[in-house]
């Protein structure tokens, strides 16, 4: 049931000696995440995104119920019936406007029972959650927010479970550099939005499909993708006929790496060197590298129609204290040799990305091996690290950019007062400890016995 703030009835409550329930809230750094979010109204936006299939008389309202989900992830507590838990600030529950109180829980025991989490999971197929993920983006988070990014790196990531165990539904076994694995592989498109990145679109399946073939509908459907804008990819995306197909008909340039055997790599090398016009590495730090442009390398790249081939140039990089050198193109024939390196080297921040999401919020710690369980837990983890980096852009955030939420939220300490939070049947007050100590110390000796017993809880 949803609470009311009203400190002037509270207040009477207190003169009475009515008081119905206090909790001391002590908000941390996802709690803070999370109060940002729904300052901006985003919290309510999950509710729209994915169809409650639960019975009509569900006291706790979907877009609540999805936020704990993701208050667990950002807190790095993976199982289903850590859910319940995940957020003990009655101030933050009420922020959502929803009054703990009032239902038969307490936060010791959850805002929910595990088998409420459980039958809710149950109602869905893995699809449903990727879906949710994919609408939550294009159709409420994006538009409220007005994000619309025009650089974005697509990727796909290797997802591990045991290799022993075969009971990981939908998991397959592949060998990746040299090491026989087993698990699922997800395609995910990710835009650049100010000094973070966002992800965009996901596909999620077993470990077996080719990069190319599982990101196909995205490359082809994305609406992320639109006329102008630039996509980054690595080795594993190349394709002759894609990169005409972004050009042409989707009017997006494509950056991305040229593998050593084929013969628009040993062209542009050697038309590099032949006119030997080098430049530094836009990259300071590769002092030892670098760079030259070289145009129209089209005809050395063909497809089965070369007629419909479009062209492309290329940033040669050399490497003088290897004697390696690298070869990067794009589509855009109006950049520079250090403008198509310096583009292409965006792409490491979806690898860095990912790297935290598998070393700090454990994305690979499934507790169940149905995959509708382990689809529900990487994108309620891929909705948390999206709240993560959208607060990075904020004024309250910006300080927490570059940094990994689980690491600074170790190490959060909340400035000011520790907030009381008092109930009087369905309204509520928000006072300080010392306000609220006052308020008792000022009512007679009848109306504090009287109240007693809540308040020695709190």
């Amino acid at each position: 049931m949803y609470a009311v703030m009203d400190n002037e009835s509270v207040l009477e409550a207190i003169k009475n000696g009515t008081i119905t329930a206090g909790a001391a809230s002590y908000p941390n750094l996802v709690d803070r995440i999370l109060l940002s979010m729904n300052g901006m109204d985003v919290l309510p936006l999950l509710g729209n995104s994915l169809e409650d299939r639960r019975a009509d008389n569900a006291s706790i309202p979907i877009h609540i119920l999805l936020s704990l989900a993701v208050a667990a992830k950002m807190k790095v507590k993976t199982s289903l019936s850590d859910i319940p838990f995940a957020i003990q600030s009655a101030n933050t529950l009420l922020s959502f406007g929803y009054n703990l109180y009032d239902q038969d829980r307490g936060l010791e025991e959850g805002l929910m029972s595990e088998g409420t989490i459980r039958s809710f999971v149950t109602k869905y197929d893995a699809q449903d959650f990727i879906d949710f993920y994919n609408n939550f983006i294009k159709e409420q988070l994006f538009p409220h927010q007005n994000i619309s990014p025009n650089i974005h790196s697509l990727d796909c990531t290797y997802i591990k479970v045991p290799l022993e165990n075969e009971n990981y539904e939908n998991s397959a076994t592949v060998t990746y550099k040299g090491e026989l694995i087993r698990g699922y592989k997800m395609a995910s498109l990710r835009g650049i939005v100010g000094d973070t990145g966002v992800i965009e679109e996901i596909k999620l399946d077993s470990s077996r499909p080719h990069d190319l073939e599982l990101s196909r509908s995205i490359i082809l459907e994305s609406p992320h993708l639109k006329s102008g804008d630039i996509l980054i990819n690595d080795r594993g995306f190349l394709s002759r006929d894609i990169v005409n197909l972004l050009k042409t008909d989707r009017g997006v340039d494509t950056y991305m790496p040229l593998k050593k055997n084929m013969e628009a790599f040993e062209m542009a090398v050697s038309l590099a060197k032949e006119k030997g016009k080098w430049y530094k590495h836009p990259n300071k730090k590769r002092n030892t590298q670098q760079v030259a442009l070289v145009k129209n390398l089209g005809p050395y790249w063909e497809s089965n129609n070369p007629d419909k081939d479009v062209d492309f140039n290329a940033g040669v990089v050399h490497d003088k204290a290897t004697d390696e050198y690298f070869v990067f193109i794009t589509t855009d024939l109006s950049q520079t040799a250090k403008n198509i390196v310096a583009t292409y080297e965006l792409r490491t921040e979806i690898e860095e990305d990912f790297r935290q999401i598998k070393d700090f919020w454990q994305l690979e710690d499934f507790k169940s091996t149905k995959f509708h369980v382990i689809a529900f837990h990487i994108v309620m983890l891929l909705v948390g690290y999206l709240f993560f980096q959208i607060y990075t852009t904020t004024e309250e955030g910006s300080k927490y950019c570059g940094k990994t939420l689980p690491v600074a939220a170790k190490n959060y300490t909340e400035e000011g007062p520790t907030p009381i939070i008092i109930y009087a049947g369905h309204c509520f007050g928000i006072f300080s400890f010392w306000e609220a100590m006052q308020l008792v110390m000022n009512c007679s000796d009848e109306i504090r016995a009287k109240m007693e017993p809540i308040l020695s809880r709190i």
